[in-house]
């Protein structure tokens, strides 16, 4: 018994810390995707200065796959009816390594990892190769490498289950948030099958985490968009990937939401290349907020010169949108911002009652835009459902597929129209021209 007592004593001085750990209150949570290992990431000083106790990779963390330009002609043809080969293809898995070698040596990164937990999923570009899901062959090996830039511990349960799924719970009782970290690709079904985005494994494991220990926050990392249908109203000029693009699967995660009866659950997606927050009202009997964060170097403005990124901003005005929420404070009119950006969560425990702020930020740490309420404002009562009134347009809860065609495919006209207009011009302008020539050579005949 006397042995006994100092190995006691060692396990308490050794457990306590990660005991206090576990319960310390969490109050700052920054996430981020669409990370180029090979640009460089000044945006990282502007997520120190959040100083975020909890950080969320939602996916892209590296770009791991490889892309053949744009070529319509040539041996190797990558786009128009004639492609050949396919214009993206997956890494060796000494390439993957390499990469996310150069992309956790980021300085910036290492400092936040010395002040934060950092945890995360993935998306398509890090699972190995772009818009991939279940077919994609080399996921065994990707997942590992995933897990060992996340510093995963080597007895982990991620190690051992198909996909990356996992939950985290963080802060004591009374101020409990829990993270839910979705994979949306290891058994994910072909795009346009309407099929599976989770997988049965990974549909029951949510269930339970939903189902069990309560907390007053719930955000749950989607490396896809939840709320937002952008392909609806850009398509067929462009479409991205989404939960709309499997409304099936959409609906099923927003009823497991509602007969849950949880408390608290805030969607944060990745993915697009642009940042906006959106909120679904019809999906439960709160309003479900989808904070989209996307990306910390990958952006719409840099992927145009200068001078366009105006015009990228009056496009961001003209798509039309029924989730996205709209204020008069947001840094751009659009309340997008397709510049680098983070995503950024800050709890008021002390406040009577709690209230949350949900923001995005720029790379210089400004505040692009944000919403801020009570966290009691999500909590199901029925006093707070709103029902779909039958052919009537309801902001928040009529879906972007539901609108009106002409306001559907407002860019498609307006793209198509520009176009005609352009060909209608030229064809104008050489008959003119045409027309002018003929009369100058039958004046000189005359003549």
């Amino acid at each position: 018994m006397a042995a006994t007592f100092p190995l006691l004593l060692l396990l308490v001085v050794v457990l306590l810390p990660s005991a206090r750990a576990a319960d310390a209150v969490v109050s700052r949570i920054a996430f981020g995707s669409c990370a180029n290992q090979s640009a460089p990431q000044p945006i990282w000083d502007a997520v120190a200065g959040f100083d975020p106790q909890v950080f969320v990779w939602l996916g892209d963390n590296v770009y791991g796959d490889n892309k053949r330009p744009f070529r319509v002609f040539g041996k190797e043809r990558t786009v128009g009816p004639w492609k050949n080969v396919p214009r993206f293809y997956p890494s060796t898995e000494e390439e993957l390594r390499r990469r996310y070698q150069l992309g956790k040596a980021k300085p910036g990164y290492a400092r936040l990892r010395e002040k934060a937990q950092v945890i995360g999923t993935w998306d398509d570009h890090d699972y190995g190769l772009n818009d991939a899901g279940k077919e994609f062959s080399g996921k065994v090996f990707t997942q590992r490498l995933l897990l060992d830039f996340l510093d995963e511990a080597e007895d982990s349960k991620r190690r051992k289950q198909a996909g990356v799924y996992a939950s985290y719970m963080f802060g004591p009782e009374g101020k409990r948030v829990k993270v839910i970290l979705l994979d949306t690709r290891y058994h994910r079904d072909p795009l346009l099958s309407d099929g599976t985005i989770l997988g049965d494994p990974q549909w029951q494991w949510l269930e339970r985490e939903l189902h069990g220990a309560q907390s007053e926050i719930t955000i749950i990392g989607s490396s896809i968009q939840v709320v937002s249908n952008l392909s609806a109203t850009i398509g067929p000029l462009f479409y991205v990937e989404s939960w709309a693009r499997f409304p099936r699967e959409r609906e099923r995660l927003f009823r497991l939401i509602d007969s849950s009866k949880r408390t608290g659950v805030i969607f944060i997606s990745g993915d697009v290349h642009f940042g906006e927050i959106a909120r679904f009202d019809c999906g439960a009997q709160y309003p479900l907020y989808d904070v989209t964060s996307s990306g910390l170097t990958q952006s719409v403005d840099n992927a145009v010169p200068a001078v366009f990124q105006p015009l990228m901003r009056l496009l961001a005005v003209l798509t039309p949108t029924t989730m996205r929420v709209l204020s008069p404070n947001c840094l751009y009119k659009s309340c997008t911002t397709g510049q680098p950006n983070f995503g950024a969560i800050e709890i008021d425990w002390n406040a009577v009652p709690p209230r949350i702020k949900l923001e995005l930020r720029d790379a210089e740490g400004r505040t692009v835009h944000s919403v801020e309420f009570p966290i009691s404002e999500l909590q199901p009562s029925g006093a707070h459902a709103i029902k779909k009134q039958a052919h009537a347009y309801q902001r928040h809860c009529t879906l972007e597929t539901e609108l009106p065609w002409i306001t559907r495919y407002r860019l498609a006209l307006l793209f198509f129209g520009i176009i005609a207009g352009f060909v209608i011009a030229v064809v104008l302008l050489a008959i003119a021209c045409l027309s002018s020539v003929c009369m100058c050579s039958k004046k000189t005949k005359k003549e």
